[in-house]
């Protein structure tokens, strides 16, 4: 092939698994509301708790699978405020 080089290693592209985190403010925790990963439940105090539990939930889930290719996660989160009226 023209233009090609041979010396340069081509890294395998990674499956990109997006996941909606919401928060519970009755419950006071951040949780899974959607996923690409069927049966994904986590939660956490805050959003980088459970942006951390989740490499370790989605490896348990997978192993069921033949598949170990890498995985990409991105995390779409979205909350709820209100202003109070002016006074």
């Amino acid at each position: 092939m023209t233009g090609s080089n041979p010396d340069r290693t081509v890294e395998p592209m990674s499956t990109l698994i997006v996941v909606k985190a919401a928060y519970d403010a009755e419950a006071q925790v951040w949780f899974v509301e959607a996923s690409d990963v069927p049966g994904l439940h986590a939660e956490g105090t805050t959003l980088e708790a459970l942006v951390q539990k989740l490499p370790d939930v989605i490896a348990d889930l997978r192993e069921r699978d033949d598949d170990r290719s890498e995985l990409a996660v991105e995390v779409v989160a979205h909350a709820r405020t209100r202003v109070p009226a002016a006074a």
